[in-house]
């Protein structure tokens, strides 16, 4: 991705872990993206791990939505196929617009690592109320690949042509 000459902005991050069988210190996937994220310049305001719960993974997004200052959310876990995973049905209802490029892209960088696995991920992203929103495989192994491959990119507002960063909200 090509980069111009533009000024990195640092922009405000919530991350949430979907899991009902990790606690906190094994939150590999979480912990990931809040290192990744700090190490690319971003500051991360807000973490939850959540239980693969619709209306809990919602209550909590929609409060960072609602935040004057969070201006992206990255959502890892439950979003596979098996009838518990909801981070899909949790999200899809608060965005003003789906990111439809997303989950596709994910799932064609993914191929790489799971093959036709692929096509069990539900990997989802949107904007609601200026605030991007991506939701991602809880596996650390996909939480960086989505994470370097695409996400990072569309949040550096260096990145031409386009990126995510005009967007946001002004904190």
């Amino acid at each position: 991705m090509a980069k111009s000459t533009a000024e990195f902005i640092p922009l405000n991050v919530a991350v949430m872990t979907v899991s009902d069988s990790r606690d906190a210190a094994e939150d590999t996937s979480g912990d990931y993206l809040r290192e990744a994220l700090a190490e690319a310049g971003h500051q991360v305001l807000d973490h939850a791990l959540v239980k693969d719960n619709r209306y809990r993974i919602r209550a909590v997004v929609s409060s960072w939505i609602a935040s004057a200052d969070v201006q992206v959310v990255i959502v890892n876990g439950g979003t596979g196929f098996n009838s518990k995973n909801s981070t899909p049905e949790a999200l899809l209802p608060l965005f003003d617009r789906e990111i439809d490029g997303f989950g596709e892209l994910f799932r064609m960088v993914s191929w790489e690592d799971v093959g036709s696995a692929t096509i069990q991920s539900r990997a989802v992203a949107g904007m609601a109320n200026q605030t991007v929103i991506f939701a991602v495989p809880g596996s650390t192994r996909a939480c960086q690949s989505a994470w370097e491959s695409i996400i990072r990119d569309q949040l550096d507002a260096r990145t031409r042509p386009c990126n995510f960063v005009s967007h946001l909200k002004k904190p």
